[in-house]
C-alpha cells in the first residue's frame, strides 16, 4: 500500500467543513456496484454519505409494474445506504427517460445544494447506457453550479464550493465506444471492505432476477467481484475500485481520494509496470 501525506494546508481545509460524499447514480445499485467499498471506507473515516439516483428504478422488473417496482428499488435501496450510516436521495425521473434537461439540471443543483458534499461520485461521459451517460452530464453540471447564488432558490451553504469530481468505472471498466480498458486516475484498496460491500449490493434482491430474464446474468455479486479483483491486479491487491478524476477549471486538483484512503494514485500503466 502507497501512503500520502496531506500537506498541512491540505488538511486545514479538509477539516473546515464537514466532510460529505455524494454519489450521484442513475439508478438504485449502481453506486454500490461501482464505488460501495469506497464509500465504506470513507464512512469508516467519519465521512456524511448520501447516495442518490436520477431514476426511480421503475423498469426494473418483468413482472411488477412501475410504481410498484419503483416502490421496492426506494425501500432496497435505502436498506444498503443504511448499513453504512447513510441517506438515499431520488430524483425521480423514469428509467430509461434521464435526460439532461433545464428541470432536470434544477432537480441535480437543488440535491447539491441540500447535501453540501465535498466530493461527487458520478458515471462516466461514456458508459454503456444514455441514463448513465446523461446522469455524469446531470451531475457535472450540478457540481459546478450550484455554490453559484444565483443557480437555485434553496438557501446557499456558507461553505459551498466546487466539490472534488470522480468518474467511477463504465461497465467491466471499458470504454463502450472503443472496447479499451480505461486508465484509471485514482485506484482505491476494498480488499478489507469487500465482504461490506456485497451485502450492501445484495439488499437490492429485485434486480437478481432482472438480470437473469434481461441481462442473462445470474449472479450480479460475483460478477461484481470479479470486475473488483481485474482492478485490484493494478494496484497489487485483492480488490479494488477505479476512478478517473476530473481536473477541468475551478475544479480542485488534488487527488482527495488517493490520500484520504492511502491507495495508489498510479495510472494503468504506471501500475503495470511497477
Amino acid at each position: 500500500m502507497r501512503y500520502n501525506v496531506v500537506p498541512f494546508d491540505e488538511m486545514e481545509v479538509m477539516m473546515s467543513k464537514v466532510n460529505t460524499v455524494l454519489v450521484l447514480m442513475a439508478h438504485p445499485d449502481d453506486a454500490e456496484i461501482l464505488c460501495g467499498g469506497t464509500l465504506i471506507r470513507l464512512a469508516q473515516l467519519g465521512w456524511q454519505v448520501h447516495i442518490a439516483t436520477a431514476a426511480n428504478g421503475d423498469c426494473g422488473s418483468a413482472e411488477l409494474g412501475r410504481d410498484e417496482i419503483a416502490a421496492v428499488r426506494h425501500l432496497e435501496a435505502q436498506e444498503a445506504v443504511t448499513k453504512i450510516g447513510g441517506t438515499y436521495h431520488c430524483l425521480g425521473i423514469s428509467d430509461v427517460q434521464v435526460a439532461y434537461t433545464p428541470t432536470n439540471i434544477c432537480k441535480a443543483i437543488d440535491l447539491l445544494r441540500r447535501v453540501n458534499p465535498t466530493l461527487v461520485i458520478t458515471h462516466p461521459r461514456q458508459d454503456y447506457m444514455l441514463d448513465h451517460e446523461q446522469t455524469h452530464l446531470l451531475a457535472r453540471a450540478a457540481s459546478f453550479a450550484f455554490a453559484i447564488p444565483n443557480a437555485s432558490t434553496l438557501p446557499l451553504p456558507e461553505s459551498a464550493v466546487v466539490p472534488h469530481l470522480y468518474y467511477a468505472d463504465p461497465l467491466e471498466g471499458r470504454d463502450p465506444y472503443s472496447g479499451e480498458v480505461v486508465e484509471p486516475t485514482s485506484l482505491i484498496d476494498i480488499s478489507d471492505v469487500m465482504q461490506a460491500k456485497s451485502q450492501m449490493l445484495a439488499c437490492h434482491v429485485s434486480q437478481r432476477e432482472w438480470l437473469r430474464k434481461h441481462h442473462g446474468m445470474d449472479e450480479y455479486i460475483d460478477a461484481m467481484q470479479r470486475h473488483g479483483a481485474m482492478r485490484g491486479q493494478l494496484c497489487h491487491c485483492d480488490y479494488a475500485e477505479a476512478f478517473v478524476q476530473h481536473r477541468g477549471h475551478a475544479y480542485p486538483q488534488n487527488d482527495l481520494l488517493s490520500r484520504l484512503l492511502e491507495s495508489s494514485n498510479l495510472t494503468t500503466k504506471e501500475a503495470i509496470h511497477d
